[in-house]
């Protein structure tokens, strides 16, 4: 799932590794997931290093008697320069950026100052594939990050790194995955049920 909701969502700020914490909101919307998955047979549950997803993960894992577990692979997308600019803001200081970024070639290019989406992809994988080995049979949770959890599921459902924007998660979502040796396959996708009215 991703973090709930931070100010820096709130207020439409480009958001990747600056360590913002959950708003009021948020940490409403991590109780509800804690809520919404307490029935779940989670053996475990794992977070990003950044503090808006241990604060998310903490009701969870308490809900089931664990602890969070950190996993670095999980951090958001590096997206330097433009960390808590407004999309106008980005637009003046660095013109053509976002309409390179939704090209062909968007996902191999670097933020200016960050990472490329592809190396984001890559990591993703790579950290979906180390949990599925220590987790072979088991149900487990992971909160993480909107380039995260894109990115993931563009490769999973084969589609085009470039056309990720395509999807959408909302903050505090769930989406779940079965994943069975090579095999993945998308059980939910971005659930928000759990959310409904929260202000």
């Amino acid at each position: 799932m991703r973090h709930g909701e931070t100010d820096s969502n709130r207020q439409g700020l480009a958001l990747g590794r600056s360590d913002v914490s959950l708003n009021e909101t948020g940490r409403l919307q991590a109780e509800r997931l804690a809520v919404a998955l307490s029935s779940e047979p989670i053996v475990a549950v794992y977070s990003s290093p950044l503090s808006r997803t241990i604060d998310t993960a903490q009701p969870i894992a308490s809900a089931h008697g664990l602890a969070v577990q950190i996993e670095p692979l999980l951090i958001e997308m590096d997206i330097g320069e433009l960390d808590g600019l407004t999309f106008s803001e980005v637009r003046e200081r660095y013109p053509g950026i976002l309409e390179a970024w939704v090209t062909d070639e968007g996902p191999g290019h670097a933020m200016p100052g960050g990472e490329r989406l592809v190396d984001v992809q890559e990591r993703a994988a790579a950290a979906v594939r180390s949990l599925a080995e220590r987790h072979p049979d088991d149900a487990i949770c992971v909160v993480t990050h909107n380039f995260v959890i894109l990115s993931l599921l563009a490769h999973i459902l084969a589609i085009n790194l470039s056309g990720f924007r395509r999807l959408r998660h909302a903050v505090a979502g769930i989406t779940s995955l079965e994943i069975n040796g090579d095999r993945r396959r998308l059980l939910r996708f971005n659930d928000t049920c759990h959310l409904a009215r929260i202000g």
